[in-house]
């Protein structure tokens, strides 16, 4: 079930060809299947039966795409804030001391649960297929990393993980706190910086949506990755120990 350290090592490129597989939905071509976009389907739904119109529709599956976006860029920020840019985007795994604060407090897996929310955006401007495939492919993935990624931290910090294992719950946030504040401090300035990319399709369906094109949303979401590669080069690198 869990992730093996390669699949961890190269974890971003894995996400990176199932997204892509999820936009161009090439089983389409061999299965004549219609290349109409999720986004549209989903407003169709509701204007065929009579309970908004087709514009009204889309207006609110955008806005559904708008706060997908918005809430996974958030939640991704508030946990790399306490992290580091330089351990989120790290090939390996890291278990230096369990971090109990920011979203951690409420939520095990910010980060991870993040990135799903955030392909909940980016399924509205695939294909229903690819869609469905991403995010089925993206949650079975980020699963076995969790999976992975928890059983290395209870084998190098053991009882005070499994402790607050049993107090934080793994993927869906608590509505409360469920441990003490630590005294770590949240670097806000390279957490938004590491997370650019997620910013960026904030962007790109807050602005560009309202032209209704989810080519150009595509366009931007795309720009918004290449820019966050450029900056991720110049961001501070994680000392070996």
């Amino acid at each position: 079930m869990k992730a093996t350290p390669l699949e961890f090592r190269f974890r971003f490129l894995i996400l990176a060809a199932i997204y892509f597989l999820g936009f161009a939905a090439p089983w389409n071509y061999w299965l004549h299947l219609d290349s109409i976009r999720t986004w549209q389907i989903l407003a169709a739904w509701p204007a065929r039966s009579g309970w908004l119109s087709f514009s009204n529709a889309t207006t609110v599956v955008l806005l559904f795409g708008i706060v997908c976006a918005l809430t996974g860029a958030f939640l991704r920020t508030w946990g790399t804030a306490y992290l580091g840019p330089s351990i989120v985007h790290d090939s390996a795994m890291h278990g230096e001391g369990v971090v109990a604060a920011g979203p951690y407090r409420y939520v095990r897996n910010p980060l991870y649960v993040s990135t799903f929310i955030h392909t909940l955006a980016l399924a509205l401007l695939m294909p229903p297929s690819g869609a469905i495939f991403c995010i089925l492919a993206i949650g079975i993935f980020q699963l076995r990393l969790i999976v992975a990624e928890e059983s290395f931290l209870s084998t190098k910090l053991g009882e005070p993980y499994r402790a607050y294992c049993a107090k934080v719950p793994r993927l869906i946030p608590a509505l409360t706190a469920r441990i003490p504040a630590s005294t770590s401090r949240p670097k806000w300035p390279l957490a938004f910086l590491g997370e650019v990319y997620m910013w960026g399709v904030v962007l790109s369906f807050a602005i560009l949506g309202w032209r209704y094109n989810s080519i150009l949303i595509i366009k931007g979401v795309l720009v918004s990755l290449g820019i966050s590669l450029i900056v991720r080069a110049f961001l501070p690198k994680r000392q070996p120990p």
